[in-house]
């Protein structure tokens, strides 16, 4: 009797699973779509918010990001976390550098070190930090504080899958190179599952000077 019971249960269990999954699937819309500049040109590493209600805000327990430095680069370029995660800087080339940000949303400096810094820093504020290195002007880097679990970047062909679960709705999309302020969201609005082609209108990035020659005498080049 017991036995019985026990396997009705667990069968209910997988009806509510199934039932679960299926609303799940039933509501989730898939929605392509193509990112240009304005010469045609496809382009990675945009990064689109689909700003729907339903998005879970997550900020508890979020594992800490990384952001390497590597042959002299930031890697990756781009670092997308959500607003309150903290993120490791290593520091694995041969050579000391140092990281620094002006940004509004997290002004912060990681003085002149190598291999790993004493702590990981706490990106609590939305919007955009661009990265340097203070001894070496060509290291760009970015990381992207988002508040919305919906947030997605497009691949080396300029493309990704939007997943989305009603229309109309707005969304927003950023690229490093947009002529707009680095800190601006183009809002557009998404009004159906059929693909869609966006362009941001770019510029090449001029030359970078770093806060100050300080930290160069005596120091790895």
């Amino acid at each position: 009797m017991l036995e019985r019971v026990s396997q009705v249960i667990a069968k209910r269990r997988y009806l509510l699973i199934l039932g679960a999954l299926f609303n799940v699937s039933a509501f989730a819309n898939t929605v392509n779509v193509v990112i240009k500049d304005q010469h045609g040109q496809l382009l990675p590493n945009a990064v689109v918010e689909v700003k729907q209600s339903s998005s879970i805000k997550t900020k508890d327990n979020l594992p800490t990001a990384v952001m390497d430095q590597v042959n002299k680069q930031f890697s990756p370029e781009l670092l997308i976390v959500q607003q309150g995660q903290y993120v490791n800087f290593p520091n694995s080339d041969n050579i000391r550098h140092h990281v620094y940000s002006f940004s509004k949303a997290k002004p912060f400096q990681l003085k002149l070190y190598s291999g790993q810094p004493e702590e990981p820093i706490k990106f609590d504020n939305q919007g955009v930090v661009v990265l340097g290195c203070n001894i070496h002007d060509s290291m760009v880097g970015y990381i992207y504080v988002a508040n919305n679990n919906k947030i997605y970047t497009s691949d080396q062909q300029g493309r990704m899958e939007l997943q989305v679960d009603s229309f109309p709705v707005q969304a927003s999309i950023w690229h490093s190179l947009q002529t707009a302020a680095l800190d601006s969201k183009k809002l557009f609005t998404i009004e159906s599952s059929e693909p869609l082609s966006l362009t941001i209108t770019t510029s090449t990035p001029a030359p970078r000077n770093t806060f100050g020659s300080q930290f160069r005498e005596g120091n790895d080049q």
